[in-house]
């Protein structure tokens, strides 16, 4: 690596961090703003405040900005060593435009693999502090509002509620219905099932329950038990919140027990599946497009460059956006719609790369 690599190194990571770094600062000044009322009211205790909301609100939205950034900080630089005749100065001597791109590549592999693992292993456990403390100072308390819950939780069981209390956990008009094949084997029918938070069971009241062997059936009867099930009550919370709170592996697991008990919001999880390996990706694709624009001289200069920049960033992020909403409410394939705007983009990447200053 030359003295040249870790100047264009230096400069784009530099760059980078600086422009993160300035964008989180104004977003917790302005998010602090917006909620001081309630930190008040709610009398949230400055630990809290502190320690579970923004500790934990810095990594997420650094990685929620860190493609847009990327390409921002490529384009910020790049243009001002263009506008240098830096750039000039390099292919000039002897270095070629591909050579070039080396220390470039080297930084988004560096931002790429750091977002990774910030997506995966690191923001999950941030963010089921952060969520907590939202839903107890910020947001009001989630209501599931869903009626006649119909939900496999195994292979052959199937359980049913009317409706679910968010609040005091609890399912009301319950049933529970065993079958081996097709042939129904036994069925419980209770009153309410709700969730023992001290003894970390069901508890299941005035219960009766059915139990057919061929042609011979018998019944039992009783006010309350206490039993372990294959589902818990954070599953009737808030699905987008519960599944940021996990990592790559509990995120897979759960796609699999979903898709089981044949959830109808798999798509929104595979979505954020797929994005958490489609977007440290995209720095790699918003670098070559950010270097292949910005370093040639222009008349408009870096406000140019710059403002072009900005338009295809946020071509970027609409069309992601589009593209997830089909996937989401239509029949549009999960991962074709997170990596279709990475597939476009790199064509123009591609385009932009080949009509670049050699």
């Amino acid at each position: 690596m030359k003295k040249l690599d870790l100047y264009i190194i230096r400069k784009f990571l530099g760059t980078f961090f600086f422009a993160i770094v300035l964008i989180i600062s104004i977003s917790v000044i302005f998010d602090f703003s917006e909620h001081i009322d309630e930190f008040i009211d709610k009398e949230a205790p400055l630990k809290a405040i502190l320690f579970d909301y923004y500790l934990n609100f810095i990594p997420y939205f650094a990685n929620l900005f860190s493609a847009l950034f990327t390409f921002i900080a490529v384009i910020f630089f790049t243009s001002k060593m263009a506008y240098n005749t830096e750039i000039i100065a390099i292919l000039s001597s002897g270095i070629s435009f591909r050579r070039m791109m080396f220390p470039y590549f080297i930084a988004a592999l560096i931002i790429g693999v750091f977002s990774f693992a910030l997506s995966n292993f690191i923001i999950p456990p941030a963010n089921a502090k952060r969520i907590e403390f939202n839903e107890t100072y910020i947001k009001k308390k989630y209501r599931n509002k869903e009626r006649n819950i119909h939900r496999q939780i195994e292979p052959g069981v199937f359980i049913y509620m009317h409706n679910w209390d968010t609040g005091s956990n609890t399912g009301y008009r319950f049933s529970l219905e065993n079958f081996e094949g097709k042939e129904l084997k036994s069925k419980l029918t209770a009153r309410n099932i709700k969730w023992n938070k001290e003894k970390n069971k069901w508890t299941i009241n005035d219960y009766f329950i059915r139990n057919i062997d061929g042609d011979k059936e018998s019944f039992e009867h009783g006010k309350k038990i206490d039993t372990t099930l294959s589902f818990g009550p954070k599953e009737f919370g808030r699905k987008k919140y519960l599944v940021e709170a996990m990592n790559y592996t509990e995120l897979n697991d759960y796609i699999d027990q979903q898709t089981m008990r044949g959830d109808s919001n798999i798509n929104a999880y595979k979505i954020e599946k797929y994005k958490r390996m489609a977007n440290p990706f995209s720095t790699f694709i918003l670098t070559l497009i950010g270097a292949s624009l910005a370093s040639r001289k222009i008349r408009g200069g870096m406000g140019l460059h710059l403002g072009i920049g900005l338009l295809l960033s946020f071509s970027f992020i609409l069309f992601l956006q589009i593209s997830v909403v089909f996937a989401t409410n239509g029949s549009m394939n999960p991962m074709l719609a997170v990596w279709l705007p990475n597939i476009v983009f790199t064509c123009v990447a591609l385009y932009l790369y080949r009509i670049a200053p050699k």
